[in-house]
């Protein structure tokens, strides 16, 4: 478990990356057989990710709902990302999930792709170990000329509005 980082953070990381997310939301829960095989398919994988950084992968964390389970993942770049798509273990799980539960529709799964190409992000983190963007770059503490979220994205004056929000400032 990562130790309590004291006060605000915030993450940093070099060049450009991609944010993946993925989840598997359970839609008949006494439909065992259909849902339980896609949930256990996401260990091995997430295993062999963090076991071969050289595939792309930065880091990842899941978050577990009522229904489901999401993935949130970082990785250097989309061309990766999608390679590891395309590779044997995850393109046999991608065919035995269609085969076996699309048509019955026990069990949903998602994926969004966020290319973060032109550099601009931010995060804060207040009283929390190191977590998502900050587990794979690199956190810094928050002080001048980093205050504020705009500050942060480095993305200009608020005179030139730009679309990205933060509600814990």
């Amino acid at each position: 478990m990562n130790p309590i980082m004291p006060g605000r953070q915030s993450a940093s990381i070099e060049g450009p990356f991609v944010v993946f997310i993925i989840g598997v939301r359970i839609n008949k829960w006494l439909a065992f057989s259909q849902w339980l095989p896609v949930v256990q398919a996401m260990g091995p994988m997430l295993k062999e990710l963090y076991e071969n950084r050289e595939l792309g992968f930065l880091n990842g964390a899941s978050f577990i709902s009522g229904r489901g389970v999401s993935i949130v993942q970082y990785w250097r770049s989309y061309d990766q990302l999608e390679h590891y798509a395309h590779s044997a273990k995850h393109l046999s799980a991608w065919q035995n999930f269609n085969r076996k539960s699309r048509a019955a529709q026990a069990v949903g799964i998602y994926h969004e792709t966020y290319m973060v190409e032109n550099g601009a992000y931010e995060s804060i983190y207040v009283n929390m170990p190191a977590t998502g963007l900050g587990r794979a770059g690199e956190l810094r503490p928050i002080g001048a000329g980093r205050e504020t979220s705009r500050e942060r994205t480095n993305l200009g004056s608020a005179d030139e509005p730009k679309h990205v929000e933060s509600s814990l400032d």
